[in-house]
């Protein structure tokens, strides 16, 4: 119980220590400026936080398959396996977000707002559940086509309604907790969270993605 109990804790502080040094640039400017008005910026590095995503999806998969703490050579692993992938999705994910925000802006106090600002809202929900099932997917295949894997993600975030609005929420409060405590976010919330995101999103892929053993 008490070896378990410390594997916990270094799986978590290691995997948060990894995932911050992997997105150093984007971290930083969190603590360094003003979410509201640095934006643009932040828009421009979250797509940085790919494949540490990825690389802590793996480490929690690894875990709960087969207990394995070796927290580094995972997370580094699938880090180097995803990056192109998962840097390309979060990417375009983040693009299409900053253009539905936009959008809604730009209608927000129109009589047309009314109509449209619902649909813009749905679809920017859809976009973050199919990036967050999609990093899971490529955490375990990071091989896999992004076009597959993001077809595969949006259908089955849709089917799973309600752990993917579970998995929003999460990480709506990891958002938070990043933009006003970093420090607390990245040194002690991450993993936890992250694993709650996890777990409902690889339930939800069970169906096209059955657990196994290990990870890729």
């Amino acid at each position: 119980m008490i070896k378990r109990f410390f594997d916990l804790a270094y799986l978590g502080l290691m995997t948060n220590l990894l995932l911050a040094l992997s997105c150093a640039p984007l971290v930083v400017l969190l603590m360094t400026t003003d979410p509201g008005r640095s934006w643009p910026l932040l828009a421009l590095l979250t797509p940085l936080a790919g494949p540490g995503v990825c690389g802590a999806f793996a480490v929690l998969a690894a875990y709960s398959a087969d207990r394995d703490i070796d927290v580094a050579r995972t997370f580094t692993r699938v880090w180097r396996a995803s990056a192109r992938r998962s840097l390309a999705l979060v990417a375009a994910a983040t693009a299409t977000v900053v253009v539905l925000g936009a959008d809604i802006r730009f209608v927000w106090g129109r009589p047309v707002g009314a109509l449209v600002i619902p649909l813009l809202a749905v679809a920017i929900v859809l976009v973050l559940a199919t990036t967050v099932l999609a990093l899971v997917v490529l955490s375990e295949r990071p091989t896999v086509r992004l076009r597959d894997a993001a077809r595969v993600s949006l259908f089955l975030a849709v089917r799973h309604w309600y752990l993917t609005l579970f998995s929003l929420v999460v990480l709506g409060l990891f958002e938070v907790l990043l933009s006003t405590r970093p420090a607390i976010a990245l040194g002690l919330a991450a993993a936890p969270l992250l694993y709650l995101v996890w777990s409902g999103s690889r339930f939800s892929l069970t169906a096209v993605l059955p657990v196994t053993r290990g990870v890729v």
